[in-house]
């Protein structure tokens, strides 16, 4: 199973229905040049995704040995 970690992970996101915060996404899935936050409001019932994109060569990270 892949590590989240939660430092990075968006937090209090508004439903685009009602507006009220959203704890955390309940799916996080990262592809190529991009990462995609599932969310559900617990209020209204409402699921909705949010898409970051960003530059690929930017993102890369460097090695963690040589």
């Amino acid at each position: 199973m892949a590590r989240v970690d939660l430092g990075t992970m968006p937090r209090g996101n508004p439903c685009a229905q009602c507006g009220r915060p959203i704890a955390f996404p309940d799916w996080v899935e990262q592809g190529e040049g991009r990462i995609t936050y599932l969310w559900t409001c617990r209020v209204c019932d409402y699921r909705f995704e949010a898409i970051a994109i960003f530059d690929e060569r930017q993102a890369e990270q460097k090695p963690l040995a040589a």
